[in-house]
């Protein structure tokens, strides 16, 4: 399995202007609901004075339906969240939060106007957010003598396999590694090993993986 989501970190956000109205649009990776709303709440805290806060989320639940809200929030019916939430499953993101706050400037801008507003203001913020592939992958952990580890280990990752674990024992070294093809990472273990090591699957992990621009 592997989908596309915000990296971690520090909210993005920009802002556009239209006919005096200022939008400013947050965005920010949610793993569940209560990160989602957590940006909501951080919104209101940051732009107490603005007259509204319109939201929209979607996020992945394990072994469930994934889950998507929106909020108007005082704005006519159908004009922001769901403009917004549109935006997000346009972009191919979950497990992605994004708030737009709207200052009045004193101009109407009509049903049209709102939705073409909120909907580019979440553009905006998209353009600009780092991304990453996430992946299920699965974990295996292979037994080498201490004298072959450095080496198994530099191999490995040379041929672009991921190592997430050295630990050294009394008499052999553990190495854990996560691969999303076992038969391959089994072949390159043995031809690394002379066929000495054999490795063990041990279950799955997460692997995010950070996307250029162009990806």
């Amino acid at each position: 399995m592997s989908d596309l989501r915000p990296a971690r970190g520090t909210d993005v956000r920009a802002e556009t202007e239209v006919r005096r109205s200022r939008f400013v649009a947050l965005l920010r990776r949610a793993d569940d609901e209560d990160e989602a709303r957590a940006l909501v709440a951080d919104a209101r805290a940051a732009f107490p004075d603005a007259r509204h806060h319109c939201s929209a989320f979607r996020v992945d639940v394990p072994g469930s339906n994934r889950v998507e809200r929106s909020s108007d929030d005082g704005e006519p019916a159908g004009t922001a969240g769901m403009p917004m939430l549109e935006v997000l499953r346009g972009s191919g993101l979950t497990n992605v939060a994004a708030v737009v706050v709207r200052y009045f400037g004193g101009t109407r801008l009509g049903t049209g106007g709102l939705v073409r507003a909120y909907s580019e203001a979440v553009q905006g913020a998209l353009a600009v957010t780092p991304r990453v592939r996430v992946e299920i992958v699965g974990l295996w952990t292979v037994d080498v003598g201490h004298a072959d580890a450095g080496r198994v280990e530099a191999e490995l990752h040379a041929r672009g396999m991921t190592v997430t674990d050295v630990a050294y024992g009394a008499r052999t070294v553990r190495l854990t590694l996560a691969a999303a093809d076992g038969d391959r990472l089994v072949g390159v273990v043995a031809s690394l090993t002379a066929g000495r090591a054999i490795p063990a699957p041990t279950g799955t992990a997460v692997v995010e993986h950070r996307l250029t621009p162009a990806s």
